[in-house]
């Protein structure tokens, strides 16, 4: 008997194949990265293209095959962000960020990621959320799944992090020292910590004071994620 699994699927990439059919890569709430066939999709009345569409969450069924491909056997979608695809500049943020996390993490896949990317395809269908900030909101939470977030808590000495001091920051060691000329401050390293909280994007821009620093903490996001992902 064939075993069907259901599960939440985000496209990642989706491949024609032969006359009617397409490859489709999907992350899955649970069952990590998944290559599955789509038959016959590619037809006019086929009832798995709705269901296929990237920047949505959908709903899907699926067999494994004997090989590295299942079968899609169903797929209706559940949340679809459609203000993406009205936005060139928010359509190009949302590939940069399935590029992004298909080149950083491996077939079989933490359910965090599917959460992360969720997450961040909500925030950038708000149309009101700057997109670099939804970029490096969703850098900082591949660094933190995949064990590559920065040291918040004790600087490069061992000693607490001060709201005296500044700080230089070390991108190999991703480690904080104090020094006096340093660009990090007290509030720079709190933001920071926000950012890599698992807190949705939306929730941390009502917190008061947040934004004060954001130019300094997009950047230094930008250095970790160039650094430890790319």
């Amino acid at each position: 008997m064939v075993n069907t699994i259901q599960t939440q699927g985000i496209v990642l990439g989706r491949t024609d194949y032969q006359e009617s059919n397409r490859i489709i890569n999907f992350l899955t709430a649970d069952q990590g990265k998944l290559a599955l066939m789509a038959r016959g999709v590619r037809k006019p009345k086929s009832k798995l293209a709705a269901g296929i569409e990237l920047f949505s969450v959908s709903s899907i069924s699926f067999v494994k095959g004997r090989g590295d491909i299942g079968t899609l056997i169903s797929a209706r979608a559940e949340e679809t962000y459609g203000n993406i695809v009205k936005d060139i500049n928010r359509v190009q943020c949302g590939y940069g960020m399935i590029k992004l996390l298909n080149h950083s993490t491996e077939d079989h896949a933490e359910d965090d990621y599917f959460s992360a990317l969720q997450q961040a395809l909500s925030a950038l269908d708000n149309q009101s959320i700057d997109t670099d900030f939804i970029e490096a909101w969703f850098s900082a939470q591949l660094l933190r799944i995949s064990g590559h977030a920065p040291n918040l808590i004790t600087d490069s000495d061992g000693q607490k992090l001060s709201s005296d001091d500044s700080y230089t920051f070390d991108i190999e060691s991703m480690c904080f020292s104090a020094k006096s000329s340093g660009i990090f401050s007290a509030n720079t390293i709190k933001s920071l910590r926000l950012m890599f909280s698992p807190n949705k994007p939306q929730t941390i821009l009502k917190i008061a004071g947040f934004s004060d620093n954001l130019h300094t903490v997009i950047s230094a996001i930008r250095q970790m994620q160039q650094f430890h992902l790319s």
